[in-house]
């Protein structure tokens, strides 16, 4: 396919057996994604994006199929946040639909519950936040990384395939007005 690995140097065969057996006649590149009901394809990042909550391993990716399933949530980003004694901690960052009527705690509430109901307790999840926007590539992925990093207090790059070099720092102050960054 265009733009994708046509082979590995030396190892045709490691090739195949990694990237074109996992789904029959198609190219496994290691992006997750799902199909909306209404045909809208959602490239959700990696599927090896893991979070480490109390020695359990759990995927963000599992987490943001839950909450994108609400029928206010337009799209999602479930990041991992550090916590003292779990380690990690999932947060979400959601996007309404246009038109959705519902409060950040009501929302949050009910997130807690599906993904109880879904992953099981274990998963913690707890935090939502509303915002306006997520940040993006200009070929549509979530800056996950970069959104974590901030969540963390840790310095994080805004790469240059941005598209919107200004949403980051508008989540920024709205997650600092909230206190949930310092």
């Amino acid at each position: 396919p265009p733009s994708c690995l046509a082979t590995i140097w030396g190892d045709v065969e490691k090739f195949k057996s990694s990237y074109l057996q996992t789904f029959d006649g198609y190219y496994a590149s290691g992006d997750g994604g799902y199909i909306d009901e209404d045909g809208y394809v959602f490239v959700m990042g990696r599927v090896d994006d893991v979070m480490n909550v109390a020695g359990h391993r759990l995927s963000t990716g599992e987490m943001e199929e839950v909450v994108g399933g609400h029928p206010s949530v337009a799209e999602c980003a479930v990041i991992a946040r550090d916590d003292d004694l779990k380690g990690q901690v999932p947060m979400g960052l959601v996007v309404l639909k246009t038109g959705a009527d519902i409060d950040e705690e009501t929302l949050s509430k009910e997130l807690t519950q599906m993904i109880r109901s879904a992953i099981g307790a274990i998963a913690c999840y707890k935090e939502t936040h509303i915002v306006k926007r997520l940040p993006k590539t200009r070929s549509g992925k979530t800056l996950r990384k970069s959104l974590r990093q901030m969540v963390n207090g840790q310095p994080y790059v805004v790469p240059s395939t941005i598209d919107d070099v200004t949403i980051m720092p508008e989540i920024e102050t709205l997650l600092r007005e909230k206190g949930v960054i310092a």
